[in-house]
């Protein structure tokens, strides 16, 4: 039988490999695509890659205080990559920018999350009040899993435990 501590550093090192995954996936994107390619729209009328990996980096960044794990390292993307839709025009950001933001953010975020001990993972973050955190039935657990889902929460259910993904997006 499996202990449970086993089963959370299982859980741990499999949403870290996810992670990693997902990443080096956009990372492929960015270093086998010219700044023109980045201008591409994924289906016509639809957002530009370019802006995608500006809110996929703006996402990330926001992943650090939603952790605790530090400040935010790049804040003003908010505005263009979040709270508006991709106009296609030019954007302010230069591509050489974002691709050394986009590199920048994942690897502390993702240096900061191998720190964590298996343990740290169940503890409660930001966008979790102290009441439902105290609900024997909710444990924050594992949100890289569902990393990217188009849902501001994505929630699985499992036996007596609730793994809730929140995105501050």
């Amino acid at each position: 039988m499996v202990t449970t501590e086993t089963q959370i550093e299982l859980l741990t090192r499999t949403a870290m490999a996810s992670w990693k995954q997902v990443i080096g996936r956009v990372d492929e994107l960015l270093s086998s695509t010219g700044d023109d390619g980045l201008e591409k729209e994924v289906a016509p009328g639809r957002n530009r890659i370019f802006y995608l990996v500006g809110h996929l980096a703006a996402v990330s960044d926001r992943l650090f205080p939603l952790l605790g794990l530090g400040e935010r390292l790049h804040p003003e993307y908010d505005t263009e990559y979040l709270e508006n839709p991709d106009t296609h025009t030019t954007s302010k950001v230069p591509a050489s920018e974002l691709r050394k933001a986009w590199t920048d953010i994942n690897s502390k975020l993702t240096a900061a999350m191998e720190a964590l001990r298996p343990e740290q993972w169940l503890e409660k973050h930001t966008a979790v009040s102290e009441e439902d955190f105290s609900s024997p039935d909710f444990c924050c657990l594992a949100f890289l899993l569902c990393l990217f889902c188009a849902k501001e929460s994505c929630v699985i259910k499992t036996k007596k435990i609730i793994v809730a993904i929140y995105f501050m997006s």
